[in-house]
């Protein structure tokens, strides 16, 4: 029984070969083999590829948007930090401008105050020396009336000893001492006076 090989090479040898050209049976082993690896290739290889480039695609895609999404998180973390940072400096402007007018307010309140008190201690000061110089014009006015009264009664050559007469030879001497009347010849006068009255009396 002959086989396919047989056949073709009992065909072929009545034949002269060309070296240069392939055998028509290697070139159909050759076409076998490399549909075989083609269909292998694309059963196996191909789609274990084409996974692998799909899932470096998903991550370099997935990698770009957290990318691009991190970038708009810190623009957005950026702005609100800029945000916050002009509103606390206006915050601090606001601040420094209060204090300002409080402590220009808290001074005009304690010149304010040091002024009603430089008032109160001067009239304070005032009252008191007005109650001190009223009592030493009662002083005054007791010791003058007080000598006044003995050197009327020495010169009248009477005593004084009765209070109404007392109380106006003191008042009428006093107002004559405090309006500048009482003069030498008011005195020389008051003596004549007084050596009539006294003659008078003997």
């Amino acid at each position: 029984m002959f086989t396919t090989t047989t056949i073709v090479r009992l065909a072929t040898e009545g034949e002269e070969h060309n070296p240069l050209l392939p055998e028509w049976i290697e070139v159909i082993l050759a076409l076998v083999v490399f549909l075989l690896l083609v269909l292998a290739f694309r059963k196996w290889v191909v789609p274990n590829f084409e996974k692998t480039y799909a899932e470096r695609t998903t991550a370099i895609e997935g990698g770009l948007k957290a990318a691009e999404t991190k970038q708009a998180e810190a623009d957005a973390k950026l702005a609100e930090l800029d945000r916050q940072l002009s509103e606390a400096r206006h915050e601090a402007a606001r601040i420094r401008e209060d204090a300002r007018e409080q402590g220009a307010t808290i001074i005009a309140e304690m010149r304010e105050q040091a002024q009603t008190e430089a008032n109160r201690i001067v009239e304070h000061g005032k009252s008191q020396i007005e109650v001190e110089r009223q009592q030493a014009v009662a002083s005054l006015r007791a010791e003058v009336g007080a000598l006044a009264t003995g050197l009327a009664g020495r010169i009248v050559g009477e005593s004084l000893d009765d209070e109404a007469r007392q109380s106006r030879v003191v008042e009428r001497f006093l107002d004559e001492l405090e309006s500048g009347e009482v003069t030498a010849t008011g005195a020389g006068s008051g003596s004549t006076s007084a050596s009539t009255n006294g003659s008078g009396a003997r």
